[in-house]
């Protein structure tokens, strides 16, 4: 019994190093990469009147704002613009993950502070 123990483990051990080896990049191939080398400028900061812009060198075409629970609470699509106003409806004083989608297919991903 012993025996197969200790070949079923090393099989699942062996199994899982493959695996793992084999994988490359992130598991969506479709998935925008993250770009650290943008500038992208957002104020006020805090956050105030729900109000904020979002200012970059790069054309945004997407905007995403979730909470820290990971539930989407502003989601817009732009035509390439590279100051864009957003006005939150309802968001409550905390913090929140924004997350910014470029015409070359990065993004980047900023936390920003609402205040009430």
């Amino acid at each position: 019994m012993k025996k197969y123990l200790l070949l079923f483990f090393g099989f699942v051990i062996v199994s899982s190093i493959f695996s793992q080896s084999n994988t490359t990049g992130s598991p969506v191939s479709n998935y925008p990469s993250e770009n650290t080398n943008v500038n992208v400028t957002i104020f006020p900061v805090p956050v105030k009147n729900n109000t904020f812009t979002i200012n970059s060198d790069k054309e945004i075409i997407d905007v995403r704002i979730t909470n820290i629970i990971g539930q989407d609470i502003f989601k817009s699509n732009f035509s390439n613009q590279k100051s864009i106003k957003i006005v939150l409806n309802n968001a409550k004083r905390g913090m929140y993950i924004i997350t910014i989608l470029f015409s070359d297919n990065t993004r980047v991903v900023k936390k920003i502070i609402v205040e009430e």
